[in-house]
């Protein structure tokens, strides 16, 4: 039986609270990747806030499953299109800073994406830039260990990691 987003999220909440653990909110990223001439490349995005080196990631909208959540936000975010794996890379962990000056902790579900497309106009084109890095480099540049580990480990293999 495949429960939506929004179900998954109330239940692992509940059981986070039960425990006494601070509720998670839970959010998706698109991986993009694609064969350049030195081998894969990973392109990272800026966030709005800060200017620092992310995935495009974002929140699910009510039942959308959660790679078709990444895929549509690597749409908007990066203005980029391409087969975006079903199966999870991986999750990480990071303090989203509110408004308020609050931190709400995030739980981020990585899903893969090889890129066939790569748009010259894009809803966010103003508010980011865009790159492509080797995953190396790619790894150095975010924040997030954890997120550099997800990387890290798709460098070695990426078509196995994306199936």
């Amino acid at each position: 039986m495949d429960i939506g987003h929004s179900r998954r999220s109330y239940f692992a909440d509940r059981v986070r609270r039960l425990l006494g653990g601070a509720p998670c909110r839970v959010q998706v990223a698109a991986l993009p990747w694609r064969k350049g001439p030195d081998g894969v490349e990973i392109m990272l995005i800026t966030s709005r806030d800060t200017g620092r080196w992310v995935l495009p990631k974002g929140w699910p909208e009510g039942n959308e499953a959660l790679w078709d959540a990444a895929a549509r936000e690597a749409s908007e975010e990066a203005g980029i299109d391409g087969a975006i794996a079903r199966s999870e890379l991986g999750c990480y962990y990071y303090a989203k800073l509110q408004p308020s000056g609050a931190e709400k902790r995030c739980e981020v579900h990585v899903f893969p994406m090889e890129i066939d497309q790569v748009k010259d106009k894009w809803p966010e084109r103003k508010q980011r830039k865009r790159q492509w890095f080797s995953p190396l480099e790619a790894a150095r540049s975010v924040r997030e260990h954890d997120l550099a580990d997800l990387i890290s480990r798709f460098s070695m293999n990426p078509r196995r990691s994306a199936a």
